[in-house]
């Protein structure tokens, strides 16, 4: 296990950001830290006495869309529009509303007319990118997972694809990619609501041997008086009036302020 990654190597020191946030459409909302809460979502319970909810549900960023849309596909065809819009127009690469003449204007000029598309249909059936409005940089070695918000209550109608971006060395649009899961059903995308979420994942986290790097016991004959030690400290002994509510909670968030304070 000599190349697992170790916390030296996959920190960043307190000097330095973790990530950085260019707003590029004015009308974009900059990432919000994601809520333990979930928006105020979680029921109360989970919130207090569920730790593994709430750190899911506070990893990384929410990233919002930088305007009110809708959308409706039809099985062939994407179609889209907005407040201003005259009508459902059909939908295969289009600017985000005056944002062309906007980038031209502040580009230098060999980099006029190259303003990133808002959105743009792709070759899958009801699958199309949808651009932030935002370019993000991490720190040297670290990666932004781009997935659907933890524990948000979900448009029933679209599922986001989860992809992982090399942000240290692409500056280039914050996107996401959703697929449309109904046909003629109006899907209103709000610019208000987390559209997703950015979590920053360390380069060492990608690599694909990390998988096979695994011990496997066949079955509880195999388990050790180790293991059954530790199943008693953490099931038997929390029983009944041996339970105390929130333990598990307790002892993470201790943990985790140890972590912070060492040096």
């Amino acid at each position: 296990m000599k190349d697992t990654p170790t916390p030296s190597s996959a920190s960043v020191s307190d000097s330095e950001a973790l990530a950085k946030f260019y707003r590029m459409v004015p009308s974009a909302s900059q990432p919000v830290p994601a809520d333990a809460a979930a928006g105020g979502t979680l029921p109360l319970r989970a919130y207090r006495y569920c730790e593994p909810i709430r750190v899911a549900s506070q990893l990384g960023w929410y990233v919002f869309p930088p305007m009110d849309f809708s959308l409706i596909w039809d099985g062939t065809q994407i179609f889209w529009t907005y407040a201003d819009a005259p009508d459902w127009m059909p939908l295969d690469a289009v600017q985000f509303p005056k944002f062309a003449g906007q980038f031209d204007a502040s580009a230098p000029d060999d980099i006029k007319g190259y303003s990133p598309p808002f959105m743009a249909s792709v070759l899958q059936p009801g699958v199309l990118q949808v651009w932030s409005g935002l370019i993000a940089r991490t720190a040297p070695d670290w990666c932004l997972l781009v997935r659907e918000p933890a524990n948000l209550p979900r448009n029933q109608h679209f599922q986001g694809f989860e992809g992982v971006i090399e942000t240290d060395r692409w500056f280039g649009p914050l996107f996401t990619n959703i697929r449309l899961t109904k046909t003629d059903t109006r899907v209103d995308i709000k610019k208000d609501h987390p559209f997703f979420t950015i979590q920053p994942i360390h380069r060492n986290m990608l690599d694909p041997k990390l998988s096979g790097r695994v011990e496997k016991v066949a079955g509880m004959s195999e388990m050790t008086d180790s293991d059954w030690q530790d199943y008693r400290d953490t099931i038997v002994n929390r029983v009944g009036d041996k339970r105390v509510a929130g333990d598990y909670a307790k002892t993470s968030r201790k943990r985790r302020k140890r972590d912070d304070s060492a040096p």
